[in-house]
């Protein structure tokens, strides 16, 4: 008689939402990328001491060598900081990722390409009506959702994330607690912890909450950690959005 055989998973795969910080190289200096990721670390380790960083070269005239892109990564390394993967590109970067042995995380800096620089393509001149033509009525997007309302308290290491629509948490952030939106947050609770807003690059998204004490807030990537908030706006009611590429917080009336 043969052996039962147990057909049990040992570990469960699962695909989902996951907070990982994207560092977009602009100059390759490796001493002064691990000396500015250094300060980072320094000034809010509890959000990026051996985070996870993902590397995106999309900024780079060309693909670095092996022998450079190494060098960062030892050298981030020594600064605090997880490279875990480069952000997908050109049939260079895909080699570069096998020869460092970091996977390629397929176009993750998409969503953020023309709040980088990129113009956005002209919108087509719309076509304008007849004289003695009734105006159609506007049929609702496609992908349309209701927003997400999340009415119990997010404790400490949870996170909600809101996709293609709004986030309305009814009670409080915990911090360590991770709330994230394609469009906006309002937070009718204290915020203690991370609120991300605009998740894919909306940079008309914004946060509001009754009670600020953020560990960080970001709107289209654009953030900013608990060390570089105003103190004046602590416990306070605030509003955070982008005005012309900067992150801007105030009061609410």
């Amino acid at each position: 008689m043969s052996a039962q055989v147990d057909y049990a998973q040992a570990g469960e795969l699962k695909f989902g939402q996951v907070g990982i910080a994207n560092l977009r190289v602009r100059t390759l200096d490796v001493a002064q990328l691990a000396a500015e990721m250094r300060d980072r670390v320094q000034r809010a380790p509890n959000l990026f001491a051996r985070a996870a960083v993902v590397l995106d070269f999309g900024g780079l005239s060309k693909t670095p060598s092996v022998d450079d892109a190494r060098g960062l990564v030892e050298g981030l390394r020594d600064a605090g900081v997880l490279p875990v993967a480069l952000a997908y590109g050109t049939k260079e970067i895909e080699a570069l990722s096998q020869e460092l042995g970091l996977p390629l995380l397929a176009k993750f800096r998409a969503q953020y390409e023309r709040s980088d620089g990129e113009a956005a393509p002209p919108a087509p001149e719309p076509a304008k009506p007849k004289a003695a033509s009734k105006p159609a009525p506007k049929p609702a997007p496609a992908n349309a959702a209701p927003g997400l309302m999340q009415a119990a308290p997010v404790r400490s290491g949870q996170q909600v994330y809101a996709e293609d629509r709004d986030l309305t948490v009814l009670s409080s952030v915990g911090a360590g607690a991770e709330v994230i939106a394609d469009g906006c947050i309002h937070i009718y609770g204290p915020l203690r912890g991370r609120a991300l807003a605009g998740a894919k690059g909306n940079t008309d998204a914004r946060i509001f909450c009754r009670e600020f004490h953020a560990e960080l807030v970001a709107v289209a990537g654009h953030y900013k950690v608990l060390e570089d908030l105003p103190k004046e706006l602590r416990g306070k009611p605030v509003q955070v959005w982008l005005e012309n590429g900067q992150l801007k917080l105030a009061a609410l009336d």
